[in-house]
């Protein structure tokens, strides 16, 4: 294995600060635009974005997986969610740009405030929805000023030394992990089409499309996906715009039935084609606003909602689950290999980058390792109070005694996705610590203990896990879980556990259950696992009811628990799951590992 394919550890742009953001508002000036909007974004609205795309990085030096800079020419902001609060600033040249919390200072509000009267206001109209290009005009309009789409991305033109679109392998992904036919997706496609009177569908997600035609590919970090598109008409083969060439011969021999492959520089052309008939459904999640320019002015009529595939990808198979479930149980080991090698080497020096590379190689001896699912983040004291902290060679410090080591990490096998965060103990905890640890736990056994009826969203359980906290007038600021896909996106939407988690948990779908507590400059406690919707029967119910399963198999710190606070309830889930990773889990382990692993799910006194 070569670490850098998993992992690197230096940020793009750092501090990027004034002579970019200078050479892009001579740029700006030489177009008549007084401002530009810069999303990390691509054309797909993706989350990992090929090297090309990474503009937001290039140009503000900042790193995460979410945000927005608006450029003027007096003034420059970018803003990020609560995940990023001390990320931004720390990666940012402050005297340039101003980080903003979305929480506090929209994107759009920044605009209305800031944007003068009369200016013009740029964006690329393959880096937005139209439903967030409706939002940038609605701001535009209040400041009294006007949105240009531009031909041509203006951050492109002073990027020296770009990199160019990736031309990954596009390989075939077996039908024994897939556990659906292509032409069984194709038809429960067609008939969501047809139920929502459209004639033909764009697929804008390329997680969608990976889905739908199983097939794979290596065009982005983290997520196996072929950066493409495909038309589905209602009568008629679809076609796929694939931007590699490179296609393993089995996928174009499966395919050849049917449907058709072509390269991307043919797209916009076949929407041309493709808006001669009835309603065309674009993806109201990843569509950029410039298909939907591109159809109309070809004289075709758009429908902008949801792609109905993601709903059907949301919903595992037997297969896939199947999959998951041997993806977890290797990844088990890997991670109880690594939490018992941290206990032997922490108190030596060990520094977050060697953890990280420990942790991978772990994790590369159990097989069928594809890639890690996102860059591990690996917080020791201070570090582990980011959120989403990504340890550079800057930012790297030695794990030291008295101090907690988050680690939140997860792995692409070719079978199964997995996300896992533990925090764990260097040396003596504070009491605070373990209040605050215990408070947490509570929380994540809420969820894995809850039981909900048919029809339930995320967001009518996500107070489960802040409860605890709240009691102490705590809470954080992300959701308690994500969607998780099966070999595809760690964050797989459309399922949540959140405040704004309005979908409806249904069996057969897999979230993370990470709620957490984050003290600024000190450290950072979450604890995630993975949990599947599966029915849940009570006896005497009158109602449908629903539960989860946990998948994650690895042992919480017990020296972090304050017995104290714990409910007898609770006490057991604890020992009830500390039994079931040591029962299953045991058996492929090495002695010494075996033996550090009865230890630390001994029950609880």
């Amino acid at each position: 294995m070569t670490r850098a394919r998993f992992q690197t550890f230096d940020d793009p742009g750092h501090r990027a600060g004034s002579t970019r953001i200078a050479a892009l508002r001579d740029a700006l000036a030489a177009q008549g635009l007084d401002g530009f909007v810069v999303p990390r974004a691509d054309e797909h609205q993706s989350e990992y974005v090929p090297p090309g795309a990474e503009r937001l990085a290039w140009l503000t030096g900042f790193t995460g997986s979410a945000g927005t800079a608006v450029i003027l020419k007096d003034a420059a902001a970018l803003v990020v969610d609560g995940r990023y609060t001390l990320q931004a600033p720390a990666q940012v040249d402050t005297t340039v740009i101003t980080p903003l919390q979305l929480a506090e200072t929209g994107v759009e509000a920044w605009i209305g405030t800031h944007l003068g009267s009369g200016q013009v206001l740029g964006y690329d109209p393959w880096l937005h929805t139209p439903d967030g290009v409706a939002r940038l005009e609605r701001a535009a309009h209040k400041a009294g000023a006007t949105l240009r789409a531009v031909a041509a991305n203006p951050v492109d033109a002073i990027w020296p030394d770009r990199p160019g679109q990736p031309t990954g392998p596009v390989v075939t992904h077996p039908l024994a992990l897939a556990g659906e036919a292509v032409p069984e997706k194709l038809a429960r496609i067609g008939a969501s089409l047809d139920k929502a009177g459209c004639d033909a569908l764009v697929i804008s997600d390329p997680h969608n499309l990976a889905w739908t035609f199983n097939l794979r590919g290596a065009d982005v970090a983290h997520t196996p996906l072929a950066l493409g598109y495909a038309i589905l008409p209602q009568q008629g083969r679809p076609t796929l715009f694939l931007g590699s060439p490179d296609i393993a011969p089995d996928l174009g021999a499966a395919l050849a039935p049917l449907a058709d492959i072509r390269p991307r520089s043919a797209f916009e052309a076949a929407l041309d084609d493709l808006a001669r008939g009835g309603p065309i459904r674009l993806d109201a999640a990843t569509a950029a606003i410039a298909l939907k320019v591109r159809i109309e002015a070809a004289g075709g009529t758009v429908e902008t909602g949801p792609d109905p595939i993601t709903a059907l990808k949301a919903v595992k198979n037997t297969a896939e689950i199947a999959g998951t479930r041997a993806a977890h149980l290797r990844d088990g080991v890997a991670v109880v290999h690594f939490l018992a090698w941290l206990d032997g080497h922490a108190a030596g020096g060990l520094t977050e980058i060697a953890a990280v590379e420990a942790l991978e190689d772990f994790r590369a001896q159990g097989g069928l390792l594809r890639d890690v699912s996102f860059p591990t983040i690996s917080g020791s004291g201070p570090n582990g109070a980011i959120v989403h902290y990504r340890v550079s060679h800057e930012t790297d410090r030695t794990i030291r005694p008295g101090e907690l080591f988050l680690v939140d990490s997860g792995a692409q096998y070719l079978d199964g996705t997995t996300d896992i965060t533990r925090t764990v103990a260097i040396g003596t905890p504070t009491d605070t610590m373990r209040d605050r640890f215990t408070r947490v736990l509570q929380g994540h056994i809420a969820i894995a203990r809850s039981v909900f009826p048919k029809g339930t969203t995320g967001a009518q359980i996500d107070g489960f896990a802040r409860a605890p906290l709240w009691e102490a007038g705590l809470d954080f600021d992300h959701g308690t879980g994500h969607g998780v896909g099966a070999f595809l996106s760690v964050h797989e939407g459309p399922q949540r556990i959140a405040k704004t988690g309005t979908v409806p948990l249904e069996v057969g779908m897999i979230l993370s259950n990470e709620p957490g507590y984050y003290r600024a400059g000190e450290y950072g406690i979450r604890l995630e696992n993975l949990v599947l919707v599966e029915p849940r029967a009570i006896p005497g119910g009158e109602r449908s009811m629903l539960g989860f399963e946990t998948l994650t198999l690895a042992p919480f710190d017990r020296r972090l628990i304050a017995l104290d606070l714990l409910r007898s309830a609770e006490r057991a889930w604890i020992d009830a799951y500390h039994a079931r990773v040591r029962d299953t889990l045991g058996p492929h382990l090495d002695g010494p590992t075996r033996a550090w692993l009865l230890d630390a799910t001994r029950p609880l006194a």
